[in-house]
């Protein structure tokens, strides 16, 4: 999750005493820099684990009660015949109905990284009517497991029931932070050394309308506590022509969703891809907003990533997941190792969105400071400073920025810093987003599986 320039995040306080518990003999200057980029090193030495469950046979694994694999050139997993009913009580609404459900358990993941933190994404279409839970199962490696874990309840829109994840899940040794699997005490040792993921499919009783699953997966890691990383060396000079947005245009409307533009750097970033990618709202889809304002797919992506638990729209999780409510499209929420992999992304014209922390003398030309941001990496300059679209400018012709290479690389990776009184908190370690087609070139497969993701 991020949040505006000038907002804290709730899962950065919520970490922070994590973070400080496990980072109370580390210094900037004992800091352990990582290795090689992910995709250079054997698999032991890895950072992060990608897996995602999406083709045909995928789909037929697993346990299925209910479900069906969908053939096709997107395989997917829909409802066949219910299991039965459920009655479920919308905690935002008050408002209690039963639906129809089914089930897929995907087969035990083994993570090649057992992991301090595991995030789920999905890619999904729910027409009216229809949603999805997705819970998280995952086994210890002291031999316990935990227990299922709700990452999310999802529709891509609000008629139905409202998007939202959900607090106060814990083991005591593990907890979820909205959309974050998160061991307790990293220090101890204890790590996920598997998991499995449940998809729940509902829909109204007597219904033929099915919510079709076309990716699920998890991102899992075990980043070390740093405050500094090693800087990477320049390898690529280009620029990509992403969109440009700012999320201060829209300061003031519709506060029901965060207060307003001001906490919307994320789906702002969100439409600048997908609108690179030729993708966006019809203007059936914009009816709803008030034609006197600019920009209204920022918006709408605002209202359809909105988390009504987290009360923002920087879960990361439904960023992808409405990313892919686009034709063609597919999210994923993962880290990355370097500014190297994000120069791979790049040379296959693969922009990425990616969530930071820092105070405003930490990056130059800023003008800011932040708890969570995101901000859309475009491209290099020929020095190999990072071209950004950072949604925090006061203007969609402000949007674009060139940041130096290791401020903005440091800022990224880095797990652990110093807030504005001196107190150690924590960084994200390279999460971001990445949209990309359903059926990407050879060039865009070699980059993605170089970085992780397939």
């Amino acid at each position: 999750m991020t949040s505006s320039p000038h907002r804290t995040s709730r899962r950065t306080v919520l970490a922070a005493a994590v973070a400080v518990a496990a980072a109370g003999a580390v210094s900037p200057a004992s800091a352990a820099p990582p290795a090689a980029p992910d995709a250079e090193r054997p698999v032991q030495d890895r950072l992060v684990d990608n897996h995602f469950w999406r083709t045909y046979g995928h789909w037929r694994s697993g346990t299925a009660q209910g479900t069906r694999a969908v053939p096709g050139t997107r395989p997917g997993l829909a409802i066949a015949t219910p299991a039965g009913l459920r009655a479920y009580t919308d905690p935002h609404t008050g408002t209690v109905a039963n639906w129809e459900y089914a089930t897929w358990t995907s087969p035990v993941h083994t993570l090649s990284v057992p992991a301090t933190e595991v995030i789920a994404s999905w890619n999904a279409d729910t027409p009216a009517g229809t949603w999805l839970e997705i819970e998280l199962r995952g086994t210890y490696s002291d031999g316990t497991r935990t227990p299922w874990y709700v990452m999310g309840r999802w529709a891509a829109g609000d008629a139905d029931i409202r998007r939202t994840s959900v607090d106060d899940q814990s083991d005591g040794k593990s907890s979820i932070w909205t959309d974050t699997f998160s061991v307790d005490d990293p220090a101890t040792g204890l790590r996920l050394t598997s998991y499995q993921l449940r998809l729940t499919l509902l829909r109204k009783p007597g219904s033929r309308r099915t919510p079709t699953v076309w990716r699920a997966g998890a991102m899992g890691s075990d980043v070390p506590d740093r405050f500094e990383v090693p800087a990477s060396k320049p390898g690529l000079a280009r620029e990509l022509p992403v969109p440009r947005y700012s999320q201060n245009t829209h300061i003031g409307q519709y506060p029901e969703y965060d207060n307003g533009g001001e906490a919307w750097c994320s789906p702002t970033s969100s439409t600048m891809i997908i609108e690179y990618w030729g993708r966006g709202p019809t203007p059936e889809d914009l009816a709803w907003v008030n034609p006197e304002f600019a920009d209204p797919q920022v918006c709408h992506a605002a209202r359809h990533t909105f988390d009504y638990q987290y009360n923002g729209c920087g879960n990361w999780p439904f960023n992808a997941a409405y990313a892919a409510t686009y034709k063609d499209l597919q999210g994923v929420v993962t880290r990355l190792g370097s500014l190297t992999d994000l120069e791979r992304l790049i040379a296959a014209g693969i922009p990425a969105i990616t969530s930071q922390s820092f105070l405003k003398e930490e990056l130059t030309g800023a003008g800011y400071g932040t708890a969570g941001h995101l901000m859309t990496v475009i491209g290099f300059t020929a020095d190999g400073d990072v071209i950004a679209n950072d949604p925090a400018s006061p203007s969609n012709e402000a949007v674009r920025r060139v940041y130096q290479r290791r401020e903005w690389e440091n800022i990224w990776l880095r797990t652990k810093r110093y807030n504005s009184t001196g107190k150690v908190v924590s960084g994200t370690g390279g999460v971001c987003y990445l949209y990309f087609p359903a059926r990407p070139t050879a060039e865009q497969l070699s980059a993605l599986a170089a970085v992780g993701v397939r």
